[in-house]
């Protein structure tokens, strides 16, 4: 995980600490990582910022010959990815399903993404969480869009021993949404969990067929799941996303087999939103919670 972003990282550090912090030294320099982070699918914006911060944060530092400067650098390093993965705010699933029973109320969640990006395991691994946490969970299939859908999710649900709310394909996805939730509501449910179609962001009546959804459920909670390995495509998704409907927060998946890290650290950034839970590997246990301090320490903690 992060491998070639740690590589970089390391490399820059090396480079500007043998040089003295005037401008002129720094402008050739910061030039190269920009070249480098967008080579690791680090967003151009981000790259650019993370840039504009490093020159604002060391340009004419003064570093006196008892003082480590490497240590200086990757420090003001720490503290600016940092800044980059804060969102405004964060999200407790597990603090908000708990809110929600107190007043016997399902804690309504939507997942969207496109085809590919992991989703319905993405679904099966919080189902599987909040079920150990001692929370009980139904499944909403409000993908009929896309053959082996429903049996997919069907699939999950039965191996977590939970139940499942389906219709026919071309069914309303929106009504298998409704019904999901009025589902549990008759039963106390804690939870509802809800797959939708693996949308292409352009694709204009598919992504009003979600605002329909959402319109309908009124979630707690729209969480888009992204692909670590997509890079930039995952960040431009989301960002797409976020123009039709509010998305709540995302969650990364195959970051165990990303080596850049370019979409973990652009995605709170572009978006404005929480990074939730990454995922990091194929088993229902493979999920872990997104610290932000956790990542930048994996990225530049071991050098």
């Amino acid at each position: 995980m992060f491998e070639k972003l740690r590589e970089t990282l390391s490399g820059f550090i090396s480079k500007i600490s043998s040089v003295e912090l005037k401008p002129e030294n720094l402008s050739e320099i910061l030039w190269e990582l920009k070249l480098s982070l967008l080579e690791n699918d680090v967003a151009l914006i981000v790259a650019e910022y993370i840039c504009a911060e490093i020159e604002k944060k060391l340009s004419g530092v003064k570093v006196s010959r008892l003082e480590d400067k490497r240590k200086i650098v990757k420090e003001t390093l720490k503290t600016i990815l940092l800044n980059l993965l804060e969102a405004p705010y964060r999200i407790d699933i597990i603090k908000l399903v708990e809110r929600k029973r107190s007043i016997r109320e399902p804690c309504i969640m939507v997942f969207v993404g496109i085809n590919g990006t992991g989703k319905t395991t993405t679904i099966a691994k919080i189902a599987n969480l909040l079920l150990k946490k001692g929370y009980s969970v139904v499944l909403a299939c409000s993908d009929t869009f896309r053959a082996g859908s429903i049996e997919q999710l069907e699939q999950h649900a039965k191996r977590l021993g939970i139940p499942m709310v389906k219709h026919k394909y071309g069914s309303d996805p929106a009504a298998v949404a409704y019904d999901a939730v009025q589902y549990a509501k008759a039963r106390g449910i804690n939870a509802v969990l809800i797959d939708t179609a693996g949308r292409m962001q352009t694709n204009k009546n598919l992504m009003a067929e979600m605002e329909k959804i959402i319109r309908v459920v009124k979630p707690d909670l729209t969480i888009f799941v992204g692909d670590a390995l997509a890079g930039n495509d995952a960040v431009s998704q989301a960002e797409e996303f976020s123009q039709y409907i509010d998305i709540s927060g995302s969650i990364l998946t195959k970051m165990d087999a990303d080596a850049k890290g370019g979409a973990a650290i652009s995605i709170s950034y572009v978006t404005k939103k929480p990074i939730l839970f990454i995922g990091v590997g194929q088993k229902y246990d493979d999920i872990e919670l997104f610290k932000p301090e956790v990542i930048v320490d994996r990225i530049i903690g071991s050098f």
